[in-house]
C-alpha cells in the first residue's frame, strides 16, 4: 500500500486531521475535494448544482483512480467517495484505509452554520446527517483497515493515536 486514506462522513475531520498526520508522517497531503474542483474549474457545489450527482461521481471516481497512481500521499477523501464499489476496492487495494467515524449529533454540531456542503443544504440537517450515516457506515467500515473515533476526541489525540497505529503497522510509506 503506497498510500492513506482518510474516509468518513462530512465534517468528521478528515481535511483537518489529515493535514496534521500528514505532516507529522512527513507525506504529501491531497485533499480529493480539492483536486476535483482543480480538473473541473469551478467548485463541487457549483458542478453538482449543474450537472448533479451522478456526473460529480464520475469525476470523483476519475481523480481517486489517478492520485492512487501516483507517488504516496494522505489522501483526504470527500464523505460519499465509498457509494461506489469500484472505489472502495480502490481505496482498499492502493491505501491504509481509515475511518473517522462520528455520530451525526457529533457532526451537526460542528457543521450546522457550514454552507458549503451540498447534501447539507436541506431542511433538516440533521435528519439528512443520520441518514448518511445510516446509508454510508456499513461502507465505511467495509472499506477500513481500521476506525478511530473522531466524534468527540481533541484533534491532537486522534493524530497521536493514528500516527501510532500507523507505527504499528510498519510506518508510513515513502513520499
Amino acid at each position: 500500500m503506497t498510500h492513506i486514506a482518510l474516509i468518513g462522513l462530512p465534517g468528521s475531520g478528515k481535511t483537518t486531521i489529515g493535514r496534521q498526520l500528514a505532516r507529522r508522517l512527513g507525506l504529501p497531503f491531497v485533499d480529493t475535494d480539492e483536486a476535483i474542483e482543480q480538473e473541473l474549474g469551478c467548485s463541487i457545489r457549483d458542478f453538482f448544482e449543474a450537472e448533479g450527482e451522478v456526473a460529480f461521481r464520475d469525476v470523483e471516481s476519475r481523480v481517486l483512480h489517478r492520485l492512487t497512481e501516483g507517488p504516496p500521499c494522505l489522501l483526504s477523501t470527500g464523505g460519499g467517495i465509498v457509494l461506489r464499489p469500484e472505489n472502495r476496492q480502490r481505496l482498499r487495494e492502493a491505501c491504509r484505509v481509515v475511518y473517522l467515524r462520528a455520530s451525526a449529533n457529533d457532526l451537526f454540531r460542528r457543521l450546522r452554520h457550514d454552507q458549503k456542503r451540498p447534501l447539507l443544504q436541506v431542511a433538516d440537517p440533521l435528519e439528512r446527517l443520520k441518514a448518511l450515516e445510516a446509508e454510508r457506515g456499513p461502507l465505511y467500515r467495509e472499506t477500513a483497515h481500521f476506525t478511530v473515533d473522531a466524534g468527540r476526541s481533541h484533534l491532537h489525540q486522534v493524530v497521536n493515536k493514528l500516527a501510532a497505529q500507523i507505527e504499528l503497522e510498519g510506518g508510513a510509506p515513502e513520499p
